[in-house]
């Protein structure tokens, strides 16, 4: 595998190769599999302005030392991004599309991704976006990043926006008595006034509730929060709600050798995808999460993966494997096959960059 240093080698490697597949830090292994070209000796942080929320880094980057810079000046990455402590990096999270429990509050990685810079599949160096927040000029490229699957182009650098840091944090545990009232105090928690951090639902009846803010406020928004729900309320605070969340952002709750796949879904489908798991025994740990958008599944491995078109099928939704052996990881039928063709002519016209 090449392990590229800088932009000059990577348009070195593009251009003498065949085919490329990119891998960053390898904590997806459903989409680095075969991988030809890694990004884990691109790291560095490039340009940080505190007062200006922004930071630029290499792609090869991990997300644990952004995170550790940003929270010496009280800053985040607000979408929350999964497998931090795994060992993800940034250029992976983009081309994954990956964001966490925290998309609910701030929105997604695409959200906060204001400018890349990247190697097309000719080998030629491209620049979209900006570094600064107001930016309105040229195409997003930015944006065809995220979700893209190194399809397009090898990330080299990406800048981000940030946000200042809530002073602390609570947690609600919300136990529902069934799974008709926990959709229906989802979508009240959903659309209520609390200004939620995140909201997580999982089966069969338990609710996540995180709120952020100053410490001094959080008490009035609890206790107004306990009132919206008759349900058994449990309050978490300190390292308990920060190990909560930790678990659902590092995905901790998959079991071993269970294959993790992820699915964007409505709330409103969640009554149909429970049934659909009810019909074939309960057997697969799940977590719909960002107010019951995204359905994380852990496969496990006494069922067959073609099992779950069924589920896609139903759901007339894609999904995106992330761990385990898979003959191709982007699951269902792939809608916007002509639009991602025309731009492949453009970022790769003899398909060299594997997904």
């Amino acid at each position: 595998m090449e392990t590229p240093t800088s932009t000059k080698d990577i348009q070195d490697v593009v251009k003498s190769s065949a085919h490329v597949k990119v891998t960053g830090g390898g904590t997806k292994m459903a989409l680095s599999e075969g991988a030809t070209l890694s990004t884990d000796r691109l790291r560095g942080v490039l340009e940080y302005e505190a007062s200006e929320f922004t930071f630029t880094a290499l792609s090869g980057t991990s997300l644990h030392e952004i995170a550790e810079l940003l929270g010496k000046h009280r800053q985040f990455m607000p979408f929350d991004p999964p497998l931090q402590d795994a060992g993800a990096t940034l250029g992976g999270t983009v081309a994954a599309g990956l964001s966490g429990p925290g998309r609910f509050r701030y929105g997604g990685i695409r959200d906060f991704l204001l400018g890349v810079r990247l190697v097309t599949g000719e080998g030629r160096i491209v620049f979209g976006g900006s570094k600064v927040v107001k930016n309105a000029a040229g195409f997003d490229i930015p944006k065809l990043m995220v979700g893209g699957l190194g399809r397009m182009g090898v990330l080299v650098e990406l800048t981000f926006k940030v946000f200042p840091a809530p002073e602390s944090y609570v947690s609600l545990r919300i136990d529902c008595a069934d799974l008709a009232n926990s959709i229906d105090m989802l979508t009240r928690l959903a659309v209520s006034q609390f200004e939620l951090a995140c909201l997580d639902f999982e089966p069969p009846h338990r609710i996540w509730v995180r709120i952020g803010g100053l410490t001094d406020a959080l008490a009035g928004r609890v206790e107004r929060l306990r009132q919206l729900s008759a349900e058994t309320v449990q309050v978490i605070r300190g390292e308990e709600d920060e190990s909560v969340w930790r678990c659902a952002r590092e995905f901790d709750w998959l079991p071993k050798q269970h294959k993790l796949v992820k699915v964007p879904v409505a709330p409103h489908q969640i009554s149909a995808a429970e049934q659909w798991f009810e019909s074939i025994d309960n057997i697969v740990p799940r977590r719909y999460s960002v107010g019951g958008n995204m359905l994380w599944i852990a496969l496990p491995p006494e069922l067959p993966a073609d099992r779950l078109n069924e589920l896609l099928t139903q759901l007339r939704r894609q999904g995106l494997a992330l761990t385990g052996n898979w003959q191709d990881p982007r699951l269902g039928n792939n809608v916007g096959a002509a639009f991602q063709e025309r731009l492949l002519s453009v970022f790769d016209p003899e398909g060299k960059l594997i997904p």
